[in-house]
Protein backbone atom coordinates (compact mmCIF):
# COMPACT_ATOMS: atom_id res chain seq x y z
CA UNK A 1 0.00 0.00 0.00
CA UNK A 2 1.51 3.66 -0.56
CA UNK A 3 -0.31 5.22 2.82
CA UNK A 4 3.45 6.77 3.63
CA UNK A 5 4.04 8.47 0.12
CA UNK A 6 4.03 12.18 0.14
CA UNK A 7 1.77 13.79 -2.49
CA UNK A 8 1.55 17.69 -3.34
CA UNK A 9 -1.25 18.36 -6.52
CA UNK A 10 -0.44 21.55 -8.21
CA UNK A 11 -2.90 22.90 -11.06
CA UNK A 12 -2.70 25.21 -14.14
CA UNK A 13 -4.96 28.11 -13.32
CA UNK A 14 -5.35 28.77 -16.56
CA UNK A 15 -7.35 25.65 -17.35
CA UNK A 16 -10.41 25.61 -15.34
CA UNK A 17 -11.03 21.98 -15.62
CA UNK A 18 -7.82 21.19 -14.54
CA UNK A 19 -8.29 23.55 -11.23
CA UNK A 20 -12.05 22.06 -10.38
CA UNK A 21 -10.30 19.07 -10.17
CA UNK A 22 -7.62 19.66 -7.90
CA UNK A 23 -9.86 19.22 -4.91
CA UNK A 24 -11.66 15.86 -6.42
CA UNK A 25 -8.70 14.35 -6.89
CA UNK A 26 -7.16 15.19 -3.69
CA UNK A 27 -10.20 13.63 -2.02
CA UNK A 28 -10.13 10.83 -4.06
CA UNK A 29 -6.51 9.91 -3.24
CA UNK A 30 -6.74 10.68 -0.07
CA UNK A 31 -7.10 7.61 1.86
CA UNK A 32 -3.95 6.27 -0.42
CA UNK A 33 -1.24 8.46 0.36
CA UNK A 34 -0.53 12.12 2.37
CA UNK A 35 -1.27 15.30 0.40
CA UNK A 36 1.03 17.04 1.67
CA UNK A 37 -0.07 20.28 -0.19
CA UNK A 38 -2.09 21.64 -2.82
CA UNK A 39 -1.41 24.84 -5.30
CA UNK A 40 -1.40 25.99 -8.77
CA UNK A 41 2.27 25.64 -10.42
CA UNK A 42 2.88 29.12 -10.05
CA UNK A 43 3.39 27.53 -6.26
CA UNK A 44 5.85 25.26 -7.26
CA UNK A 45 9.02 25.75 -5.65
CA UNK A 46 7.00 26.51 -2.42
CA UNK A 47 5.43 23.10 -2.05
CA UNK A 48 8.28 21.61 -2.98
CA UNK A 49 9.26 22.28 0.51
CA UNK A 50 6.73 19.35 1.79
CA UNK A 51 9.04 16.94 0.36
CA UNK A 52 7.07 14.85 -1.35
CA UNK A 53 7.67 11.35 -3.29
CA UNK A 54 5.61 12.45 -6.16
CA UNK A 55 3.92 15.28 -7.61
CA UNK A 56 0.98 15.26 -9.52
CA UNK A 57 0.62 18.01 -12.16
CA UNK A 58 -2.99 18.86 -13.72
CA UNK A 59 -2.60 20.81 -16.92
CA UNK A 60 -0.19 19.79 -19.94
CA UNK A 61 3.16 19.12 -21.42
CA UNK A 62 4.16 23.21 -20.74
CA UNK A 63 2.62 23.05 -17.25
CA UNK A 64 5.00 20.34 -15.90
CA UNK A 65 7.96 22.21 -17.31
CA UNK A 66 7.55 24.79 -15.66
CA UNK A 67 6.82 22.92 -12.56
CA UNK A 68 10.26 21.54 -13.06
CA UNK A 69 11.94 24.59 -14.25
CA UNK A 70 10.95 26.14 -10.39
CA UNK A 71 12.00 22.96 -8.30
CA UNK A 72 15.38 23.84 -9.91
CA UNK A 73 17.70 21.50 -7.69
CA UNK A 74 15.03 19.60 -5.44
CA UNK A 75 13.55 17.36 -7.96
CA UNK A 76 10.69 14.73 -7.83
CA UNK A 77 8.65 12.79 -9.60
CA UNK A 78 6.26 14.43 -11.76
CA UNK A 79 3.62 12.85 -12.79
CA UNK A 80 1.60 14.56 -15.75
CA UNK A 81 -2.47 14.96 -16.00
CA UNK A 82 -2.63 16.07 -19.82
CA UNK A 83 -5.74 19.16 -19.20
CA UNK A 84 -3.77 20.49 -22.96
CA UNK A 85 -3.45 19.39 -26.36
CA UNK A 86 -0.65 16.74 -27.10
CA UNK A 87 0.46 15.81 -23.84
CA UNK A 88 3.59 13.87 -24.79
CA UNK A 89 5.13 14.51 -21.35
CA UNK A 90 1.74 14.71 -19.69
CA UNK A 91 0.79 10.37 -20.18
CA UNK A 92 -2.17 10.30 -17.84
CA UNK A 93 -5.67 10.65 -17.68
CA UNK A 94 -7.36 11.05 -13.97
CA UNK A 95 -8.88 7.68 -14.22
CA UNK A 96 -5.17 6.77 -14.97
CA UNK A 97 -4.13 7.54 -11.81
CA UNK A 98 -6.73 6.50 -9.44
CA UNK A 99 -6.13 3.19 -11.65
CA UNK A 100 -2.36 2.69 -11.18
CA UNK A 101 -1.83 5.39 -8.25
CA UNK A 102 -0.19 2.35 -5.94
CA UNK A 103 2.07 1.40 -8.90
CA UNK A 104 3.13 5.08 -10.22
CA UNK A 105 3.66 6.10 -6.22
CA UNK A 106 6.19 3.27 -5.20
CA UNK A 107 7.23 1.69 -8.07
CA UNK A 108 10.74 3.45 -9.03
CA UNK A 109 10.81 1.29 -12.79
CA UNK A 110 7.90 4.00 -13.66
CA UNK A 111 10.13 7.12 -13.23
CA UNK A 112 12.39 8.23 -16.47
CA UNK A 113 15.67 10.25 -14.90
CA UNK A 114 16.53 12.74 -17.81
CA UNK A 115 18.97 15.55 -17.79
CA UNK A 116 18.39 19.15 -18.08
CA UNK A 117 20.76 22.02 -18.60
CA UNK A 118 21.50 25.70 -17.31
CA UNK A 119 21.87 28.19 -19.54
CA UNK A 120 23.88 31.24 -18.86
CA UNK A 121 23.64 34.38 -20.62
CA UNK A 122 26.86 36.65 -19.79
CA UNK A 123 27.10 40.30 -21.34
CA UNK A 124 29.78 42.99 -20.47
CA UNK A 125 29.59 44.80 -17.22
CA UNK A 126 26.30 42.93 -16.64
CA UNK A 127 25.50 40.17 -13.72
CA UNK A 128 24.89 37.14 -14.85
CA UNK A 129 21.82 35.29 -16.06
CA UNK A 130 21.53 31.75 -15.09
CA UNK A 131 18.52 29.38 -16.19
CA UNK A 132 17.57 26.05 -15.83
CA UNK A 133 16.37 24.14 -19.31
CA UNK A 134 14.06 20.76 -19.35
CA UNK A 135 13.48 20.70 -22.92
CA UNK A 136 15.58 23.43 -24.79
CA UNK A 137 16.81 26.93 -25.13
CA UNK A 138 16.01 28.57 -28.59
CA UNK A 139 18.04 31.71 -30.32
CA UNK A 140 15.74 33.16 -32.84
CA UNK A 141 16.57 35.65 -34.84
CA UNK A 142 13.91 38.13 -34.00
CA UNK A 143 12.42 41.52 -35.77
CA UNK A 144 13.38 42.61 -38.56
CA UNK A 145 13.91 39.08 -39.53
CA UNK A 146 17.50 39.63 -40.83
CA UNK A 147 20.19 36.86 -40.30
CA UNK A 148 22.05 36.52 -37.12
CA UNK A 149 25.84 35.12 -36.65
CA UNK A 150 26.47 33.11 -34.53
CA UNK A 151 29.95 31.52 -33.18
CA UNK A 152 30.03 28.14 -31.23
CA UNK A 153 32.85 26.74 -28.86
CA UNK A 154 32.74 23.10 -27.14
CA UNK A 155 34.67 22.76 -24.23
CA UNK A 156 36.96 26.01 -25.15
CA UNK A 157 37.83 24.87 -28.64
CA UNK A 158 36.36 26.80 -31.28
CA UNK A 159 33.60 24.79 -33.41
CA UNK A 160 31.92 26.51 -36.44
CA UNK A 161 30.65 29.67 -37.07
CA UNK A 162 27.56 30.51 -39.63
CA UNK A 163 24.91 32.49 -40.37
CA UNK A 164 20.97 31.99 -40.03
CA UNK A 165 17.99 32.15 -38.73
CA UNK A 166 18.83 30.68 -35.03
CA UNK A 167 19.70 28.01 -33.24
CA UNK A 168 18.31 25.41 -31.03
CA UNK A 169 19.91 23.83 -28.39
CA UNK A 170 17.82 20.99 -26.93
CA UNK A 171 17.65 18.13 -24.22
CA UNK A 172 17.19 14.62 -25.62
CA UNK A 173 13.72 14.89 -23.51
CA UNK A 174 13.39 18.42 -25.95
CA UNK A 175 14.66 16.66 -29.16
CA UNK A 176 10.90 15.84 -30.19
CA UNK A 177 10.19 19.44 -29.56
CA UNK A 178 11.47 22.72 -31.23
CA UNK A 179 14.03 20.52 -32.55
CA UNK A 180 12.51 18.20 -34.65
CA UNK A 181 10.73 20.71 -36.27
CA UNK A 182 13.54 22.41 -37.65
CA UNK A 183 14.68 18.77 -38.47
CA UNK A 184 16.97 17.82 -35.62
CA UNK A 185 17.19 14.42 -34.73
CA UNK A 186 15.14 12.47 -32.21
CA UNK A 187 17.09 11.22 -29.07
CA UNK A 188 16.01 8.86 -26.54
CA UNK A 189 14.94 10.57 -23.51
CA UNK A 190 17.14 8.87 -20.79
CA UNK A 191 20.69 9.26 -22.75
CA UNK A 192 23.03 12.38 -21.36
CA UNK A 193 23.92 14.64 -24.21
CA UNK A 194 22.89 17.91 -25.44
CA UNK A 195 21.35 18.32 -29.12
CA UNK A 196 22.84 21.37 -31.46
CA UNK A 197 20.70 21.83 -34.43
CA UNK A 198 20.86 25.34 -36.38
CA UNK A 199 17.86 27.15 -37.83
CA UNK A 200 18.03 27.64 -41.76
CA UNK A 201 21.59 28.19 -41.95
CA UNK A 202 22.71 29.87 -45.03
CA UNK A 203 25.33 26.73 -45.68
CA UNK A 204 25.02 23.14 -47.53
CA UNK A 205 27.36 22.14 -44.86
CA UNK A 206 25.98 22.63 -41.16
CA UNK A 207 24.18 19.75 -39.88
CA UNK A 208 22.43 19.00 -36.08
CA UNK A 209 25.43 17.68 -33.73
CA UNK A 210 24.66 15.37 -31.16
CA UNK A 211 27.09 16.49 -28.01
CA UNK A 212 28.19 14.31 -25.50
CA UNK A 213 25.68 15.49 -21.82
CA UNK A 214 29.22 16.26 -19.94
CA UNK A 215 30.89 18.91 -22.97
CA UNK A 216 30.51 22.47 -22.23
CA UNK A 217 28.53 24.58 -25.61
CA UNK A 218 29.42 28.29 -25.88
CA UNK A 219 27.47 30.42 -28.02
CA UNK A 220 28.88 33.63 -29.36
CA UNK A 221 26.36 36.19 -30.56
CA UNK A 222 28.00 37.89 -33.29
CA UNK A 223 25.58 39.84 -35.10
CA UNK A 224 22.41 40.50 -33.58
CA UNK A 225 18.77 42.06 -34.42
CA UNK A 226 16.56 44.40 -32.29
CA UNK A 227 14.37 41.72 -31.42
CA UNK A 228 16.84 38.74 -31.36
CA UNK A 229 16.11 36.48 -28.48
CA UNK A 230 16.67 33.32 -26.58
CA UNK A 231 13.53 31.25 -25.07
CA UNK A 232 13.70 28.76 -22.58
CA UNK A 233 11.54 25.69 -22.88
CA UNK A 234 9.05 28.00 -25.15
CA UNK A 235 8.35 30.04 -21.49
CA UNK A 236 11.01 32.45 -20.76
CA UNK A 237 12.78 34.56 -22.81
CA UNK A 238 15.73 36.53 -22.66
CA UNK A 239 16.68 39.58 -25.53
CA UNK A 240 20.30 38.84 -26.97
CA UNK A 241 22.73 41.48 -28.40
CA UNK A 242 25.71 41.61 -30.09
CA UNK A 243 28.35 40.25 -27.99
CA UNK A 244 26.21 38.32 -25.96
CA UNK A 245 27.46 34.96 -24.87
CA UNK A 246 25.44 31.85 -23.90
CA UNK A 247 27.14 29.05 -21.64
CA UNK A 248 25.46 25.47 -22.22
CA UNK A 249 26.06 22.91 -19.65
CA UNK A 250 24.71 20.00 -17.98
CA UNK A 251 22.68 20.38 -14.95
CA UNK A 252 23.32 19.26 -11.57
CA UNK A 253 19.96 17.57 -11.01
CA UNK A 254 17.51 15.68 -13.46
CA UNK A 255 14.05 15.93 -14.18
CA UNK A 256 12.13 12.63 -13.38
CA UNK A 257 9.07 11.77 -15.19
CA UNK A 258 6.34 8.87 -14.45
CA UNK A 259 5.65 7.04 -17.09
CA UNK A 260 1.61 5.28 -17.82
CA UNK A 261 2.67 1.76 -16.64
CA UNK A 262 0.09 0.33 -19.29
CA UNK A 263 1.54 2.35 -22.09
CA UNK A 264 4.47 0.58 -24.12
CA UNK A 265 7.66 2.31 -24.14
CA UNK A 266 7.58 4.00 -27.17
CA UNK A 267 3.46 4.60 -27.24
CA UNK A 268 3.89 8.45 -27.23
CA UNK A 269 6.37 8.79 -30.02
CA UNK A 270 4.44 6.03 -32.77
CA UNK A 271 0.68 7.55 -31.09
CA UNK A 272 1.02 10.63 -30.73
CA UNK A 273 4.20 11.85 -33.00
CA UNK A 274 3.18 9.66 -35.56
CA UNK A 275 6.23 8.54 -35.61
CA UNK A 276 7.67 5.89 -39.01
CA UNK A 277 3.79 6.14 -39.87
Amino acid sequence: MSTSRRVILLCNPAKPQARATLDCLAKTIGNRCEVAATGTIDEAARCAAAEPDRIIVLGGDGSILAVARALADRQSPIIGVNFGKLGFLAEFSIEDVDRHLDKILNDSGTVSSRMMFEMTLSRTEEADITSLAVNDCVVHAGPPYRMIKLSIDVDRSPLTQFSGDGLVLATPSGSTAHNMSVGGPLVQPEVRALVLTPISPHSFTHRPFVFAGSETIEVLIRQANEGTTAVIDGQATLSLKTGDKLTICRAAAEFQLVRNPTQPKWHTLIEKLKWGK
